[in-house]
């Protein structure tokens, strides 16, 4: 009977010990996936560990320790849903880098002779513009080109006035209604947050505007649509707007199709955060103040307790 107690025990410590080795590595598995996740959306290829562990939890899951297939972890990216933008060295994306001022300027005449046909600015004043991309002057004159509606005035009258800095960038459209009557039933997005709005933000919006190409062979592309791998559905009903030549830029940058992306990008990214460089400023500052805050403290705290930590305590008998 104790040999038959003995032998039950050790199948339970055996049994139990599996159990725990399947939920450590089902835990692990999981771990492995979100950083799997964190890689595949930030286009950065897998290390030797990741690979080691993929084998790793392969191996668990042939030894029968219950340790799901990592490949059944991780969600399949079909075609339809859009290839995954690559990722570029944009100039404003650190904490110690700023905003291209002249990539804003060139990039907002890229907006206003190509996108202002069909997309709005509903969030980006006259303003905004003002010591950034343009002088004071120059931006009044802008603005003083274009007519706004204002009222009414004494008699109950709407009328029209030339534009202010307070005036919001004009919309193409007065409503949605007219928007899709305009492009055959597709409402053009309002591109003040666009770039905060999407997953890859600069990376999709650069590569979205560069990558029109053929339909690969097999590929029905509907009516009216156009192929572009990185749109969600690959078909979107944008044609391809930028051209070699399209804007000539006031400083003389030749306006070939990547420059022209890479500026209306900048423009974009400015026009979702315009005090993106004051926040790193005082965030900078911030922290060199907390830095040397902290020093001030331990150099006080070691100092204070110097003493106390260095006494000696003699008990006379």
């Amino acid at each position: 009977m104790c040999e038959l107690a003995a032998s039950l025990s050790l199948v339970f410590v055996v049994l139990l010990s599996f159990l725990l080795s399947g939920c450590v590595l089902f835990c692990c598995a999981y771990v492995f996936v979100g950083f799997q996740a964190v890689m595949v959306e930030k286009s950065v290829a897998p290390t030797g560990f990741f690979f080691g562990a993929t084998a790793v939890f392969a191996a668990a899951g042939i030894a029968g320790l219950g340790v799901p297939s990592v490949s059944s972890l991780i969600p399949t990216a079909y075609a339809s849903e859009g290839l995954l933008a690559p990722s570029y060295p944009w100039s404003h994306v650190k904490p110690w880098q700023s905003y291209d001022r002249s990539a804003i300027r060139r990039g907002f005449q890229v907006y206003q002779q190509v996108c202002a046909s069909c997309h709005s600015l509903n969030f980006l004043s006259y303003r905004n513009l003002v010591n950034v991309a343009y002088t004071e002057e120059e931006v009044k004159a802008m603005a003083a080109d274009v007519d706004f509606e204002d009222g009414p005035n004494d008699k109950g009258e709407m009328f029209e006035r030339p534009g202010t800095l307070t005036d919001h960038i004009p919309r193409p459209y007065p409503n949605e209604q007219a928007a899709r009557a305009a492009n055959s039933g597709a409402f053009p997005t309002d591109l003040s947050l666009i770039v905060k709005g999407r997953p890859g933000a600069e990376d999709y919006l650069f590569a979205l505007l560069t990558g029109y190409k053929d339909a690969p062979v097999g590929v029905d592309v509907k009516e009216g649509m156009s192929y572009n791998p990185y749109f969600y559905g690959s078909q979107i009903a944008m044609p391809q707007q930028l051209h070699e030549g399209s804007v000539e830029y006031d400083d003389g940058t030749e306006a070939t199709i990547s420059q022209m992306a890479k500026d209306v990008t900048v423009f974009l990214a400015w026009a979702a955060e315009p005090h993106q460089d004051e926040h790193k400023k005082f965030g900078l500052k911030a922290l060199f103040t907390l830095g040397l805050t902290a020093s001030l403290m331990l150099y006080w705290k070691r100092l204070k307790w110097s003493v106390i930590k260095n006494r000696i305590t003699a008990i006379k008998k």
